[in-house]
């Protein structure tokens, strides 16, 4: 966000929806053009339009595709200047149909990118073990991201708005998937049912439902807080959220033990106390340890083994270990049978039952079969027989095995994308590495460059105390 002003192209849409589409560069080009496969755009669900960055890139302005004028105008001047409004609603009036103009990179552009990576981190972070990428701990994210909305709730309207808009779940493709994915529980789920009762399924614009759903986490970020962090920048970045929280929480007439406590330590001068074991306060108790058991297979003739494919899209978030090689498989001949062996290395926060999560095996190109998978331990395991007659028949056989959940799966995705989940993880690697070392942060939460989220600092803590 370094520089003040950008140039973007304001143009209306090809179809009769009349979407309005603005964008930095010399042509308007098409929704999900840029910043390649859906997992690496963060989107935000806002008044009226859908706002998104690619999050390779440095954090700039979003494209935008506003399908209600009316709504967007709210925010559209305070995210992109006085022109960009202006150009908007010239393209609604008349002509002409595309405008170039500059564009005002506002405070409220830096929150509204922070705010939608956040968002994106929620669902695309790529946590593995095996790889030595630890998750990051859903509440302490939640929490970041109730603050940031708390901070950037002109782009969401008044609350009464809410009900006309789309989730953020929906827009990436896992809309319907709220109860395995639980984003919003705290343990029982609870809170996560409570609020949305109250509020609705809204996590773009509704911080009063962050809060509810997330708010296991605020004694420790209170803690952290008050145990005055090693870094000056972290203390400030700490209060900077815990005051924004207590802001949404009281305009928003939400009240419980945790708040009471968060609004009594703001009004009590912080303590010069001790230093924190960030790690001990955020440390997982889910005592995720790769399985020492026998394997899967027990006789027969191997015909073949290898490694699957792993794309993140074709199941829900905490499902999978995001490594690369976490599928893997052995065929085998028992006799005149021919049978397929599948493990996956399971996501540290994976379902135990009720997800009907399966194996698709493809041989010589032939007719696809499900291998149903069940979790045991650490992993997903799940054999099926072959037709012996059919393709795996042919030798050398070749095999294609992937991993998915139906009715949630969008199908494969194309060659391209086994690249583009290398550049997340290598994304992922150095936000964990400036977390370790966290940039000076001013204590405001409108600049996307301010440093990482509290979620990833304490990623950092909470590996180095489970030995990544």
């Amino acid at each position: 966000m370094a520089r003040a002003h950008v140039d973007v192209q304001v143009a209306r849409g090809e179809g009769e929806d009349g979407t309005i589409r603005i964008a930095a560069g010399p042509a308007p080009g098409r929704a999900g053009d840029d910043g390649g496969p859906d997992f690496a755009r963060a989107v935000l669900d806002v008044a009226g339009a859908v706002l998104s960055w690619p999050v390779r890139e440095e954090p700039g302005l979003p494209v935008a595709e506003v399908h209600d004028v009316g709504r967007a105008q709210q925010w559209l001047w305070a995210l992109y200047g006085e022109r960009t409004a202006g150009a908007v609603q010239a393209c609604v009036t008349g002509e002409p149909a595309g405008v170039r103009v500059t564009a005002d990179v506002t405070a409220l552009a830096g929150a509204a990118a922070r705010l939608g990576f956040g968002h994106w981190a929620a669902r695309w972070w790529s946590a593995s073990y095996v790889d030595g990428i630890p998750a990051l701990e859903p509440d302490v994210l939640g929490l970041e991201l109730a603050a940031l909305t708390h901070w950037c709730q002109q782009l969401f309207g008044d609350f009464g708005d809410f009900g006309d808009f789309g989730d953020f779940n929906g827009i990436n493709g896992i809309n319907g998937f709220n109860g395995f994915l639980d984003f919003g529980g705290s343990g029982d789920g609870q809170h996560g049912h409570d609020a949305r009762d109250r509020f609705g399924d809204q996590p773009d614009g509704c911080a009063a439902q962050l809060i509810e759903d997330h708010q296991a986490a605020l004694d420790p970020l209170i803690q952290w807080w008050r145990a005055a962090p090693q870094s000056a920048d972290t203390a400030r970045h700490l209060e900077s959220v815990l005051r924004l929280l207590d802001e949404a929480a009281d305009g928003a007439g939400l009240d419980g033990q945790a708040l009471r406590r968060l609004r009594s330590a703001l009004e009590q001068h912080r303590p010069a106390g001790t230093t924190v074991d960030v790690g001990a306060l955020f440390v997982r108790r889910d005592g995720y340890a790769l399985a020492a058991g026998d394997p899967l297979g027990a006789g027969g003739r191997v015909i073949a083994r290898g490694s699957g494919t792993n794309d993140w899209r074709r199941y829900p978030p905490g499902f999978v270990d995001a490594s690369e090689t976490a599928v893997s498989w052995t065929a085998r001949a028992l006799g005149a049978r021919r049978q397929i062996e599948v493990e996956i290395v399971a996501h540290v926060a994976a379902p135990v039952a009720g997800a009907p999560l399966v194996a698709e095996v493809g041989v010589n190109g032939g007719r696809r079969t499900r291998v149903p998978l069940g979790r045991r331990d650490d992993v997903w395991t799940g054999r099926a027989d072959l037709d012996p007659h059919g393709p795996a028949g042919a030798v050398p056989p070749r095999f294609e095995v992937e991993v998915l959940l139906p009715g949630f799966d969008p199908g494969p995705g194309g060659p391209e994308d086994r690249a583009a989940r290398d550049a997340i993880r290598a994304l992922v690697r150095r936000r964990l590495a400036t977390a370790a070392r966290p940039l000076a942060y001013d204590g405001s939460p409108h600049d996307a460059s301010s440093g990482p989220f509290l979620a990833e600092i304490a990623a950092v803590a909470t590996a180095t105390e489970e030995d990544y």
